[in-house]
């Protein structure tokens, strides 16, 4: 199945359909601006019939309830359905008629419904009609009709996918379907006909793909604090459940209730994804032989199933093939079995119209799968959207209740638990009533001789009563991959209600189904769901996890991240597990733990190989602290983890501080300057004392451990008086959490949110704390033993276990279990520990976004040996020895950091007793230093040849030289940095300050005159281009230097680019440290001024040389010529735009950081990508 294909077929149909559907309701003088008088009897000239009056006053009515976007998304959407089930039906030969709507024979786009239209017997076709439009030779006009005949037609046997099309989605019918790449077209030649014979897929992977630009479009909106609305939720929650796991579930629910009454091995053989049971204690199997006889009694017919989120109809489609095989193997042949399953087992709720549309046909195309001549039957399912009772004509209930007080109370009730029911979808609550009174009833006004216009509104009722009954009824089975979004998206009234009824499933909408569907299950029944993993470690979802421990867990696959291909990332994991709620002590459950393999097929073949399965008592694992689900302890780490001492015993954790504007208050240490910066304070008094305003702010970042992430500063000036008492709009101080005890000291921290391990790192004294970099502040003497320990493979074993959702905060680092070290072994330990910060402190220095910078390795090693040991002017070497030299001290860095990692963590384990489940070794993607890297080190060492030409860096200084403050010249003798501050970029040595020959002058005096060419061929391979080492570089610099600084500094660039636009007309390079306000006025007259003089000067000259060229090479002077043409209409226009801010004089406060300033002249700055 070709998905890509599906996909962009999906989202292209969906852009056409709601373009087609708003002109067709144009055409009726319908827009998003106006929706005009239902009563016009004219449109845009066009007389309207009576038929179309009354669809469109049907229309206005519809667009003034819900508004226009939504029912022009609505009626796209619905024939969207309606096209993709004739498609379906045509390719399968479902169709009544066996006549094609889309395709001929040979499948080509060529509509055998037209070929065959005074043939096909069709009901309600209209030849009179057909014959008329023919003779018009109005091909596209017949189409329609017939189209909207054939979906009348089906009505018969397939009333929820096909309703009836005398109302407005018959005005909005799009128009053009025979035309070129049309939706039809797109559909026949985009899908291959095969992807068409598997309707679960094909069904499943149009509505996943339809919805995922609204999807898009309601998360965004979420991240504005817009609230996801009803008829959003959709949209925004539905996710195509791989087809394995719903095997898994089906298998191990309706398939396990089975076997367990009626043993059958035959059957269970064809139930790939079936866990068998763990042997059970004696009293146990006692316990299960008791709920196995009432099991026992169960006849197919008997067995109630519900999906109450069944979008595409995925899960209700494999539980009609195992009800099947159930079927069969009690003996009932195919063909009763279909229609019995269809009426008496299979039920499904969905909160979109149309999702139980798919769904209802889903199950509708199973039915036909099995029985040929089933749509004959006549046999409908129970596959409802949710209903709700806001617009119930009252007259038709009082015509239904019929003076009849129990059937008045009964619809009173109903009416009134219905009420908002597309706000909350199948999360409702529903009393029992007496149905079978109440459908007494419909069938009485059935069978009324004459029809009135009440009877009709009261059978309408009916539909409103059948999905009241679906959430009253408890059953057998109840299996379902429920909606995902926290309660950061829920409306006003959906967390409400959620509140009121389902608090302890508060905090995201699938741990509210959860709850939902164990009110939804008898009682020895079975529940079966795949949701976020979230609700078995957070402390937040604690008692939701009592909930769940007061049923029996019969077996779980805890899937982790990347369960579903097509979410990517680490945010959305996922476990999916089979509930029974009669609970039995003692039970073993058996877990399947899949979470290492990062792919979805990957996971699948895991499972069916029976690696990593544990079985164990649920009971003895809630006597963890907190009680999280953590099933692949042993019986020692559990042990451990109940008996000892927690890290919150020997240090204090806590969150970082919210600052309540890290605009205001937070800017990356190279931003600000570096005189108003203070990185080494003891104490707050120190700090205050000191008068600077900047200081370490550790904030999380990457996973790195030991050492480094060190790149934010916070304003902290006067002990953070400004943040401290900054008030917002409505009067709130919002920073809070200062931990004033805490910051300034050594701690140790780490990251809150992480995409990979737990990493911790030493922060010397001078810091202070963001909500995003957790810290601990142990005892005395403490810190290095507690460094070493949280990036142990021990503490990651038990963080694992605590909270595996990448979500580290400071409560689940504190319930660690601390065995103290002492004597040798804790020397040992700190040795340890004191090498790998140092190891992790010597590499991130190592380059310039540390504050502790102090040269270019290249520039280090450029002797071999220390950057001292020789003269810069005596000199002569070359940068690939520089390089090797690196790349040799990185790669012993590495394996020793790697070494004393593994030593550690063989320690602890020892200490720990988990040598039988644990290794020490540590994989190299693991190890935070880095080795070297060719091309990412050469251009390190231009941008540091860059900042030597600013004067941000020197050769005569280790360090930074200038980032702010006063300018002495004193410390540039060796390489001297640029005079005015701008360094030209440009095709040709223009100027006298030229990048590149400022880059090879930098080079000689490096590494001297000698070996200066092959040097420049060195970092011209490095670069991987192609021609003479100057040209490589210059076009470096041209195009790619200015993304990999900015990439760099994190898109907050210290040195700016002047750029003229994609002609490269002109281009120059500015330090933000040293822009004054005349810098832009000297841009303007002293580069742009000249390089149009350039310009106007060579286009001179080529057009006199063109003049007397030969053909062949004027074809060339003329390319040439257009070039040049080109870069002087651009920078003619980029003159104006600079002219404008330099006659500003424009001054920057580096304390606003880059954004704000860079915001300034992004008119002729390039733009940070």
């Amino acid at each position: 199945m070709n998905k890509n294909s599906i996909k962009k077929f999906a989202i292209e149909a969906r852009r056409e359909l709601i373009s087609r559907v708003g002109q067709r309701a144009l055409k009726y003088g319908i827009s998003d601006k106006a929706v005009g008088n239902p009563n016009d009897d004219s449109v845009n000239g066009h007389l309207l019939s009576s038929t179309e009056k009354k669809q469109r006053s049907a229309l206005i009515g519809q667009i003034k309830e819900k508004g226009y976007e939504q029912v022009i998304e609505e009626v796209a959407y619905t024939w969207f359905n309606r096209f993709s089930a004739l498609r379906f039906m045509e390719v399968n030969g479902y169709l009544p008629t066996r006549v094609r709507v889309f395709t001929d024979e040979n499948n080509t786009f060529k509509p055998q419904i037209l070929t065959e239209a005074i043939h096909i017997e069709l009901d309600g076709l209209d030849m009179d009609k057909v014959y008329a439009y023919k003779n018009a030779n109005d091909t596209d006009e017949l189409y329609k009709y017939l189209l909207i005949t054939q979906c009348n037609a089906l009505n018969s046997v397939l009333p929820g996918m096909f309703q009836k099309i005398a109302d407005y989605t018959e005005l909005l019918f799009p128009d053009n379907l025979l035309h070129e790449g049309s939706v039809v077209q797109q559909m026949i030649e985009l899908i291959d006909e095969d992807d068409w014979k598997d309707t679960v897929q094909i069904i499943g992977w149009l509505y996943q793909y339809y919805n995922s630009e609204k999807k898009d479009d309601v998360f965004a909106a979420l991240k504005k604090n817009i609230k996801i609305t009803k008829e959003n939720i959709p949209a925004a929650t539905q996710l195509f459940t791989p087809d394995w796991i719903v095997r898994y579930m089906v298998e191990n629910s309706l398939g396990r209730l089975w076997v367990e009454g009626h043993p059958n091995d035959e059957l269970k053989s064809q139930w790939k994804y079936y866990l068998e049971e763990a042997e059970q204690e004696p009293d146990v199997q006692a316990q299960l032989k008791s709920i196995r006889e009432a099991y026992k009694a169960l006849k197919p017919e008997n067995i109630l199933c519900i999906d109450p989120c069944s979008g595409s109809g995925h899960i209700l489609a494999y539980m009609f093939d195992v009800l099947i095989q159930i079927y069969e193997a009690y003996g009932v042949d195919t063909r009763t079995a279909v229609a019995s399953i269809v009426e008496n087992n299979i039920y499904g709720l969905d909160i979109d119209d149309r999702a139980a549309q798919l769904a209802y046909f889903s199950v509708m195309m199973k039915a036909c799968q099995y029985d040929k001549r089933f749509l004959r039957r006549k046999v409908q399912p129970h596959v409802y959207a949710i209903v709700e009772s806001n617009h119930v004509d009252r007259y038709a209930v009082e015509y239904f209740c019929n003076g009849d007080i129990k059937l008045k109370e009964a619809m009173d009730t109903i009416i009134k638990e219905l009420y908002d029911a597309k706000e909350y979808g199948s999360i409702i609550t529903v009393s029992q009533q007496n149905w079978d009174v109440l459908y007494a009833r419909f069938d009485e006004i059935q069978n009324e001789s004459v029809m009135s216009m009440y009877s009709l509104a009261s059978l309408e009722l009916k539909r409103m009563v059948q999905v009241a009954e679906t959430l009253a009824h408890k059953y057998d089975t109840v299996i379902t991959n429920p909606p995902y979004m926290s309660n950061k998206g829920m409306g006003r009234k959906f967390s409400e209600y959620v509140q009121k009824w389902y608090k302890d499933g508060k905090v995201d909408m699938y741990a509210v189904f959860i709850l939902v569907c164990m009110n939804l299950t008898k009682r020895t029944g079975f529940q079966a769901m795949i949701t976020q993993h979230s609700w078995m470690f957070l402390s937040s979802q604690k008692e939701l996890r009592n909930d769940i421990y007061k049923t029996e867990i019969i077996n779980m696959v805890h899937l982790g991240s990347r369960a579903f291909e097509e979410i990517g990332g680490e945010v959305v994991q996922t476990t999916a597990f089979v509930l029974r709620l009669k609970k039995i002590m003692k039970y073993k459950a058996m877990f399947s733990r899949l979470v290492e393999y990062t792919a979805q097929d990957d996971k699948m073949k895991a499972f069916l190989s029976k690696k990593n399965q544990h079985c164990v008592k649920v009971d003895n694992i809630i006597e963890i602290p907190n009680a999280p689900l953590a099933y692949w302890l042993s019986d020692v780490a559990i042990t451990i983890l109940r008996d000892n001492e927690t890290l919150d015993d020997i240090a204090t954790t806590r969150a970082g501080m919210i600052t309540g504007s890290n605009e205001l208050f937070v800017r990356l240490w190279f931003e600000v300057s570096n005189t108003k910066s203070k990185y080494d304070c003891d104490n707050r008094e120190a700090a205050s004392a000191s008068r600077k305003v900047w200081f370490p702010y550790s904030k999380g970042g990457e996973y790195r451990k030991w050492y480094g992430n060190n790149d934010c500063v916070v304003e902290w000036e006067n002990d953070g008086f400004r943040m401290r008492n900054r008030k917002d709009e409505k009067g709130n101080i919002p920073a809070h959490a200062f931990n004033l005890e805490y910051i300034f000291r050594e701690n140790v921290c780490w990251n809150s949110l992480s995409s990979n391990r737990f990493s911790a790192r030493y922060t010397e004294k001078g810091y202070l704390y963001d909500a995003g970099g957790s810290f601990a502040s142990p005892d005395s003497g403490e810190s290095k033993s507690l460094l070493g320990f949280l990036n142990s493979s021990v503490a990651f074993y038990y963080l694992s276990a605590l909270n595996p959702t990448m979500n580290f905060q400071k409560g689940n680092v504190g319930n660690l279990p601390i065995i103290r070290v002492s004597g040798e072994l804790k020397d040992r330990v700190q040795s340890l520990v004191e090498a790998c910060i140092g190891l992790s402190t010597v590499d991130w220095d190592s380059f310039e976004y540390s504050w502790d910078f102090c040269t270019h390795p290249l520039v280090t090693y450029r002797s071999g040996a220390g950057y001292a040991d020789v003269p810069m002017d005596k000199c002569q070497y070359r940068i690939a020895d520089a390089f090797h030299t690196w790349e040799s001290n990185a790669e012993a860095q590495f394996d020793l950091l790697k070494k004393n990692e593994e030593e550690l963590n063989s320690i602890f384990i020892n200490i720990y007793g988990l040598q039988d489940e644990l290794t020490p070794e540590v994989g190299d993607k693991d190890i935070t230093v880095r080795k070297a890297d060719l091309g990412r080190d050469i251009k390190s060492f231009i941008s540091y040849a860059v900042g030597c030409m600013f004067g941000r860096y020197s050769l005569d200084v280790l360090g930074l030289a200038y980032a702010g403050g006063e300018w002495d010249d004193s410390k540039y003798s060796t390489f001297a940095a640029d005079k005015d501050n701008i360094i030209s970029i440009s095709d040709d040595e223009y100027f006298e300050d030229d990048i590149v020959d400022r880059f090879v002058k930098f080079v000689e005096v490096v590494y001297g005159k000698e070996t200066l060419q092959e040097n420049l061929k060195f970092i011209a391979d490095a670069l991987d281009g192609r021609g003479q080492p100057k040209d490589v570089i210059r076009n470096y610099f041209i195009n790619g230097f200015y993304v990999d600084h900015c990439k760099m500094y994190q898109k907050r660039p210290i040195y700016w680019m002047f750029d003229s636009g994609k002609k490269n007309g002109f281009k120059c390079l500015i330090y933000m440290h040293r822009y004054q306000p005349d810098t832009i006025a000297r841009i303007r007259t002293d580069y742009v001024h000249e390089q149009q003089a350039r310009y106007r000067t060579a286009i001179a000259e080529l057009e006199t040389r063109i003049v007397n060229a030969s053909t062949s090479e004027k074809v060339k002077l003329n390319k040439q010529l257009k070039i040049l043409n080109d870069q002087a209409i651009e920078i003619h226009e980029y003159e104006e735009k600079i002219h404008h801010l330099a006659d500003q004089m424009i001054s920057i406060d580096l304390d606003d950081g880059v954004k704000k300033n860079y915001e300034i002249f992004k008119a002729v700055l390039a733009k940070i990508k």
